[in-house]
């Protein structure tokens, strides 16, 4: 089982990365530029999800060919097994950084341990206490959902149809269309698109 259960709409969830020597706080790699934590409504973000993978040559078919996350960083690190309790200590592993349309929130992390490698999960059936759901929203619902279940390992529950969610206080129901997978390696996700973002964003 997953170390959390979040379903975040429109963004991700999962457990966040923690390597060495690599810091949170180093940017300078990154392309990318901190807000001023000044001029923030809340103390946090949820910055990014790392996902543990088997091999992420073939995830990236998915998260950056098929939902068109951009690679932003590709490097080896080396693992304390300490802050990220998983792995030996000193083991190599290549990590991976995509991020979509914000270049601070809302990215994807993936991590392979190389030398040594950690054997892989067994894949879930069935969602529990927990597990995770990742939530993308695209414009493009039909046509990522197709060209995931096209690759291997993938496995699709349910494809594109519309979902109904219970109306905020006074406003409509919320319709959204959706199509719901495993990745390769066991995460599940949700591909959402709202149809009625001025209903959505009442309230």
């Amino acid at each position: 089982m997953r170390t959390a259960m979040l379903a975040i709409f429109g963004a991700m969830a999962l457990a966040a990365c923690a390597v060495s020597p690599l810091a949170d706080e180093d940017t300078s790699a990154l392309n990318v530029e901190a807000p001023d934590a000044e001029t923030q409504a809340y103390p946090a973000d949820l910055r990014r999800v790392s996902l543990i993978v088997a091999d992420i040559d073939e995830s990236l078919k998915l998260y950056r060919d098929v939902l068109e996350f951009e690679v932003n960083y590709d490097a080896e690190v080396t693992m304390s097994g300490v802050a990220l309790p998983a792995g030996e200590p000193g083991a190599k592993a290549r990590l991976v950084l995509l991020n979509s349309n914000d270049s601070w929130v809302g990215w994807i992390g993936l991590l392979q341990w190389l030398d040594p490698t950690i054997p892989a999960g067994e894949a879930p059936e069935r969602m529990g206490v927990g597990d995770a759901i990742l939530v993308f929203n695209t414009e493009k619902v039909e046509e990522h959902c197709d060209a995931a279940a096209a690759l291997p390992g993938i496995r699709v529950t349910a494809p594109a149809s519309n979902t109904t969610y219970p109306a905020r206080a006074g406003g409509d129901p919320i319709v959204v269309r959706t199509c719901y997978l495993f990745d390769r390696d066991g995460y599940f996700m949700e591909l959402n698109k709202v149809l009625d973002r001025e209903n959505y964003n009442k309230g």
